[in-house]
């Protein structure tokens, strides 16, 4: 269960309104990772008041849970009927580093598209999969026509697809046209014609794995692995994004024979993205066959905002 809180209707910004611009099931299949910054100073502030951006973010990320996603194909779309008036593709899906920063450099979108819509109005795709692009330049795309596919070029650090609303050459935030932010209650007024509910924070990915897995592997989506009764370990492991400092991490096991482990994992300081890992060393008898049970709970001010649970069989 996800805390979810929903808009009021769209703004009538000049007849100007948007579509989701990624073919996915919002908070199930893909997630707001970051908002567009509202604070002038060196810290970060979404449009309701929360952490979930970072210093000088000008747009939108809607970001994939995993690596595995993106090679499978996501699509992104116009958001808004327009015409192409700028591309690039052909620069690498890779993690943005000081390695490869003097390369990326000028080139912080990626590979990306930018449409041209009536009255002044601008939207820009950054990240996009190299040699995915499916649209050329003067090209007069509907709203929903696919531009290519969620990537990670540019400078970017996991799979999302980055857009930007401009007006006149002028950011805009679509959740707040009129750039007035509210701690307490929820815009009236948004340029989408369905606007996406705000999610706080939530797990992304969870399962059964025989070691802790590597950063890396959970953030591919290849962690998972079948357990045998041979197996070294029993570790649940769970992955998430939007933490705040003192936000817990709930991860336990219940298997056969009574086995029972939990663990509460406390964050000291705001996350991005983390995952958190619970296990059991195998003793010299096999693990028990049968159904063995995870469940993870991000929990916020003693309430629990989001959860999963997931199940394995040990065979015989």
């Amino acid at each position: 269960m996800a805390l979810l809180t929903p808009f009021a209707g769209p703004a009538l910004a000049e007849g100007f309104l948007l579509e989701l611009p990624i073919d996915c099931d919002l908070g199930q299949t893909c997630y707001i990772q970051q908002y567009v910054d509202h604070d002038p100073s060196e810290t970060a502030q979404d449009y309701r008041c929360s952490g979930l951006s970072y210093d000088g973010h000008k747009g939108t990320d809607f970001a994939l849970p995993h690596l595995a996603m993106m090679k499978r194909g996501v699509p992104v779309l116009a958001a808004a009927p327009g015409v192409v008036v700028g591309l690039r593709d052909g620069m690498a899906d890779q993690v943005y580093s000081q390695a490869n920063a003097k390369e990326v450099k000028g080139r912080e979108c990626g590979n990306g598209v930018v449409l041209r819509h009536a009255d002044g109005w601008e939207t820009q795709y950054c990240h996009l999969k190299r040699g995915s692009l499916a649209i050329a330049k003067g090209d007069r795309v509907a709203v929903g026509t696919p531009l290519g596919e969620v990537g990670m070029s540019g400078r970017a650090a996991f799979p999302h697809l980055h857009l930007s609303v401009r007006k006149d050459g002028n950011q805009i935030d679509p959740f707040v046209p009129n750039g007035e932010t509210s701690c307490a209650t929820a815009p009236s007024h948004t340029l989408w014609r369905d606007p996406p509910p705000y999610r706080a924070g939530g797990l992304l990915l969870s399962g059964f794995t025989d070691q802790v897995p590597d950063y890396s592997q959970v953030k591919a989506g290849t962690a998972s692995s079948e357990l045998s009764r041979k197996s070294e370990n029993v570790v649940a492991f769970s992955f998430g994004f939007g933490f705040r400092k003192g936000d817990i991490l709930d991860i336990s096991i219940t298997g056969p024979n009574g086995l029972r482990l939990s663990k509460r994992h406390s964050f000291d300081k705001a996350k991005a993205q983390a995952f958190r890992a619970i296990g059991q060393k195998r003793r010299r008898t096999p693990w028990p066959s049968g159904d063995y049970a995870g469940r993870a709970a991000l929990i916020r001010d003693g309430a629990v905002i989001d959860s999963q649970t997931w199940t394995t069989t040990i065979q015989d």
